[in-house]
């Protein structure tokens, strides 16, 4: 891990800018958090629409998690988004994507998969080599979370990534039909949000997903509104679910 910026920002929070290999990332640090104490870490994800788009919802969650509840947090740069390399199947997958949504027509299963599972395969092993990466700083300690971003890449972590003790997920993304059998294999805590009149999802698919996960303690914040009027308390909400499981 090469750290690249570094600021301290009027909240007391620590922003450093990081690349691991070919992958950027930015990390943000509690003023509290030291060798002697080291802070527990969350793990934000994003849409992939690139980190310089959805840095000011990013930087918003992770300031708030590291300035009022001592957590550092990291996301980064998802395979072909920004300024990493673009790979054909994708963009067609995006392409046929557009094209059956511009139609009005049902958007099938074969681009579904052909959009999400190329980027799973992808993006978990990226997740959990930054996060071997982020726990060997003495600054950062266990457990983990994870929170938001394409739901099928939560789920697959949340299955293979032991680190990870409790997930906050957004329902809305496009959901290949296998994530579904391995929703039932995730146990951890899970807090799932859902906007109800989310113009892009198709409710029922989420409301099946969560109800899916195997885990024993689950729970669905469902709130009126579209994709981006996650109401302001749902973020404190999240925090002290993770509270409760990272401390």
């Amino acid at each position: 891990m090469h750290f690249t910026t570094e600021q301290r920002l009027d909240d007391g929070v620590l922003e450093r800018g990081f690349t691991l290999g070919e992958i950027p990332g930015i990390l943000w640090m509690p003023a509290s958090a030291s060798a002697s104490a080291p802070a527990p870490l969350i793990l934000i994800g994003h849409p992939p629409l690139g980190l310089r788009k959805m840095y000011p919802r990013l930087a918003g969650r992770a300031r708030y998690y590291a300035a009022e509840y001592g957590f550092a947090a990291a996301t980064i740069e998802l395979p072909g988004s920004g300024e990493r390399p673009r790979w054909a199947a994708a963009e067609q997958a995006r392409a046929d994507l557009r094209r059956v949504m511009e139609a009005g027509e049902p958007v099938g299963d074969e681009i579904v998969d052909a959009l999400i599972l190329p980027l799973v395969e992808k993006a978990v092993p990226e997740w959990q080599g930054s996060l071997d990466a982020l726990l060997s700083l003495p600054e950062i300690g266990g457990p983990v979370g994870y929170e938001g971003g394409v739901i099928s890449i939560g789920v697959r972590l949340a299955v293979v990534e032991s680190r990870i003790v409790a997930a906050g997920f957004f329902a809305g993304s496009l959901v290949p039909a296998v994530m579904f059998e391995e929703a039932r294999q995730v146990t951890i805590p899970l807090h799932v949000l859902l906007q109800w009149d989310d113009e892009g999802n198709d409710r029922q698919a989420a409301l099946d997903l969560f109800d899916a996960f195997g885990s024993k303690e689950k729970t669905l914040h469902a709130n009126l509104g579209g994709h981006t009027g996650v109401p302001q308390f749902e973020l404190d909400a999240g925090a002290r679910f993770f509270a409760r499981h990272l401390k």
